[in-house]
């Protein structure tokens, strides 16, 4: 009777909607939002009540509960994080970082109407791609160019625009999982054409591919083993003996190069990778790769190559649905012009910086940040300055390794690394670290706002103490 009598008491929502606190609810989300929040907040108390469980259920407790509700039901789930993972082109955290360049050609294209596919000179209509092709002939070597929103897709959409119905002969050692459980015989799959596996997983010759040429086949295809490497007894067809293969047989020679890097980044110290250039130079008739990679541009897939072939890859309907956006394009086309001037091109692009950076500045940084952490984690942790090696990519040279600088923070009684790591992806700007060997290991290669970073954490305390978002 008495829970009864609590419950009856709870004050009605227009009751609540005339409070000041909720004025303030109404005026930032919305008269709708704010009296939805509100009956929520009143249906939660009344439901602890009839379990017998103590409610607070006065009007400032109601509208403060509504409030918090709102803020959280609005805070943005996409949001910037500190990536001290050591994966520099790190998938699931967004991969390249983009230039401040091509961050304003973004705004500047997105604030309004834009010549996306106007052509100025003729007032007529125009092609997205044109805003991209030039420069990429340019720096490819090809004839002609096309970008879609990413290398699976160009690899698809290619795929379905010449061999659709027919059979495609692959390497068994070049079947990947390009990521997210996308795998290349599945893509093929989607695109219509059959799979041939040919050789072995370690060791594929040029006489295989010629036994499997037929009257079906369709072309010949090369992926880049981009994220793994297969040594010792190993044997595959290059580009060069491909390509002239497949066009002693009237065939086109298709290659996915995966990380797409423009350039040769040994001249900066980093391994080399095969680019579009010298695919194209060794006979490849069509050629795939990233954007957002090694490139260090926006998500996209970019194929270049024979201008025929692009044009009936252009004029799949499926190009429709694969196509990038305005923004996506204006960075792009930012990024490109960057390879024009390749000897600036680090100082300008932030991801070849991040690549670049040497193990002696990145533990210069650890040794002026560690001070600040061991004082936040003061009798929880102990906090040292440790070498490690970063990696470059998830997806982009996984097995090459980069010396680097950390912080490794060891528990102390009382401590634990879960905790911990979940304490720091509940900050304002989420550090996103590892654990490793009992320790949260935080790679500090990526860390550019070392300010940023040390202002947040006085509040890490209290995110371990409470285990709430701070």
């Amino acid at each position: 009777m008495q829970d009864d009598a609590r419950r009856q008491r709870l004050p009605a929502i227009e009751q609540l909607l005339q409070t000041p606190a909720a004025h303030r609810l109404i005026e930032r989300h919305g008269r709708d939002m704010a009296t939805e929040a509100l009956r929520g907040s009143v249906a939660a108390a009344r439901a602890e009540l009839a379990a017998g469980k103590d409610a607070v259920a006065d009007t400032e407790a109601l509208v403060r509960t509504a409030g918090e509700w709102l803020a959280a039901l609005h805070a943005h789930s996409l949001k910037p994080v500190f990536n001290l993972t050591g994966t520099v082109l790190h998938t699931n955290l967004g991969r390249a970082p983009l230039p401040e360049e091509a961050l304003e050609a973004v705004v500047a294209v997105s604030r309004g109407a834009s010549n996306l596919e106007f052509d100025l000179e003729t007032g007529k209509r125009g092609d997205r791609d044109d805003h991209l092709e030039d420069w990429l002939v340019r720096l490819t070597g090809a004839e002609a160019a096309t970008v879609v929103n990413n290398n699976a897709a160009a690899v698809l959409l290619t795929l379905n625009s010449l061999g659709a119905g027919r059979e495609v002969p692959v390497s068994r050692g070049e079947l990947v999982e390009i990521g997210g459980s996308f795998r290349v015989p599945e893509i093929m799959a989607r695109a219509g054409v059959r799979l041939r596996e040919i050789g072995t997983t370690n060791r594929t010759h040029r006489k295989d591919f010629a036994v499997a040429i037929g009257p079906e086949t369709a072309l010949l295809m090369k992926v880049h083993q981009s994220n793994y490497k297969i040594e010792g007894f190993t044997k595959e067809v290059p580009q060069r003996e491909l390509a002239a293969l497949a066009h002693e047989h009237g065939l086109p020679f298709i290659e996915d190069l995966g990380s797409g890097s423009l350039i040769d980044m040994s001249q900066f110290g980093l391994p080399h990778e095969p680019t579009p250039r010298e695919a194209i130079a060794a006979g490849a008739d069509v050629v795939t790769f990233s954007g957002d990679k090694l490139l260090g541009g926006p998500q996209a897939g970019i194929i270049v190559g024979r201008k025929d072939l692009i044009a009936r890859i252009k004029q799949n309907p499926m190009k429709r649905a694969l196509r990038c956006d305005k923004m996506t394009i204006a960075a792009l086309s930012v990024i490109l012009r960057l390879y024009a001037d390749v000897p600036r091109l680090r100082e300008r692009l932030p991801s070849l910086r991040l690549l670049t950076r040497s193990r002696e500045e990145i533990a210069f940084l650890a040794g002026g940040i560690a001070p600040r952490v061991s004082e936040a984690l003061a009798g929880m942790f102990e906090v040292a300055v440790v070498e490690c090696a970063s990696q470059i990519g998830s997806g982009a040279l996984p097995t090459d390794l980069l010396p680097s600088a950390g912080l490794a923070l060891t528990p102390l009684a009382g401590g634990s690394v879960n905790a911990l790591s979940a304490a720091l992806r509940r900050l304002p700007k989420p550090v996103i670290g590892r654990i490793q060997a009992g320790q949260v290991l935080l790679d500090l290669r990526c860390l550019i706002d070392a300010a940023g970073f040390s202002e947040q954490l006085p509040l890490l305390r209290n995110v371990l103490d409470t285990g709430k978002t701070a």
